[in-house]
């Protein structure tokens, strides 16, 4: 039987703040609690965007004030685009990532790569 990779986020691990209260999580990849992130045609990637989940659901927040949402999916894929027109490309980085690219933007979450 083939064995296909599963992605789960590791959102606990990252400092990521839960909403409906809920205080942020201790164990903080950076203590900061931001992402990684490249906005628009931005040559490179900068450690300047938040992300606050609720349930499923991620709001990754970029610093000129707009957002992208996000659902973490069971299917393997990692995330999906919660709403708008245009959809999420998940690519597994080397170093227990995913890089989810969502029109001009890109965002570096953590993940583990588990086998079904």
């Amino acid at each position: 039987m083939r064995m296909s990779p599963v992605l789960l986020l590791a959102l606990t691990a990252c400092g990521v703040q839960e909403s409906a209260g809920s205080s942020e999580t201790a164990a903080a990849v950076e203590d900061d609690g931001r992402i990684e992130c490249r906005i628009g045609g931005a040559a490179q990637f900068e450690r300047f965007c938040t992300v606050e989940r609720d349930g499923a659901d991620l709001t990754v927040r970029k610093p000129d004030g707009g957002f992208r949402r996000l659902r973490i999916v069971g299917d393997g894929r990692g995330v999906e685009a919660a709403d708008g027109a245009e959809g999420a490309v998940v690519t597994l980085l080397s170093d227990r990532r995913i890089e989810v690219a969502i029109g001009g933007d890109a965002f570096r979450l953590p993940a583990t790569v588990q086998s079904r």
